[in-house]
């Protein structure tokens, strides 16, 4: 399987980056969260978020925080499975 790369990948991995800094204290709370969103992924749902933007021609820094907002909710959901079906690991 081909790896999925798009030009929107680069600009969320480094907004990541910039959550990370900005939101780490309490650690019990965030560093699961980093944790969780470190393990990668195609990022196919911030980067529609994003690419929705640019094809109506706003930049899309404008709507980073949108798209953040979207990948952490949609891990959150992902965690929040494995917690109800008493999953004891994540992808592998």
């Amino acid at each position: 399987m081909a790896k999925f790369e798009n030009i929107y990948t680069p600009i969320i991995e480094k907004a990541l980056e910039e959550y990370y800094s900005r939101y780490c204290q309490p650690k019990g709370l965030y560093d699961p969260t980093r944790y969780i969103l470190s393990l990668g992924g195609k990022r196919i749902r911030p980067s529609l978020v994003l690419m929705a933007t640019d094809s109506f021609g706003i930049p899309v820094e404008k709507a980073i925080d949108a798209a953040l907002a979207i990948e952490v909710f949609h891990n959150f959901t992902l965690v929040h499975d494995d917690i109800m079906d008493h999953a004891d690991i994540r992808r592998g």
